[in-house]
């Protein structure tokens, strides 16, 4: 975008959200080619096959694409809106860290497991203060 009033082209920056999109889109990959060689090995085309191992990997995919976006779009608003560097640090990292511990959670058993509760609890913790410091900034 072109600012007139001094000539020089001004750009949006995210850096930070940039960081963490990156990193959850390169696990994003590692847990679809996971889902791809077992469809290989148990020569399943659509849907699981009734296949549990399958089943599971499908589910960790799918529930992170249920909630990665939207966490993408608060952190990304949060940067756009001059939000503090530390808290998208501490935002990005705890969403990409919940989701690595989530899917080692599901991947060692389909129950509860603590892994699991602490990857889900530090994205929805996330997913609040993100929603909060939006809402604070838009305040204020």
């Amino acid at each position: 975008m072109l600012n007139n009033n001094i000539g020089e082209s001004s750009l949006v920056n995210l850096e930070i959200t940039g960081l963490y999109a990156g990193l959850l889109g390169l696990l994003f990959i590692v847990l679809s080619i996971n889902i791809v060689r077992l469809r290989l090995k148990y020569k399943v085309g659509i849907g699981d096959g009734d296949n549990k191992v399958l089943a599971t990997k499908i589910r960790i995919h799918g529930n992170f694409s249920e909630y990665i976006p939207f966490t993408l779009i608060l952190l990304a608003s949060y940067e756009l809106n001059g939000g503090a560097e530390f808290m998208l640090h501490l935002c990005g990292a705890s969403i990409f860290v919940g989701r690595v511990t989530h899917a080692i959670g599901l991947s060692k058993t389909i129950g509860s497991s603590i892994y699991r509760q602490i990857g889900m609890l530090t994205v929805f913790i996330s997913i609040v203060i993100l929603a909060l410091e939006n809402i604070r900034l838009f305040l204020v």
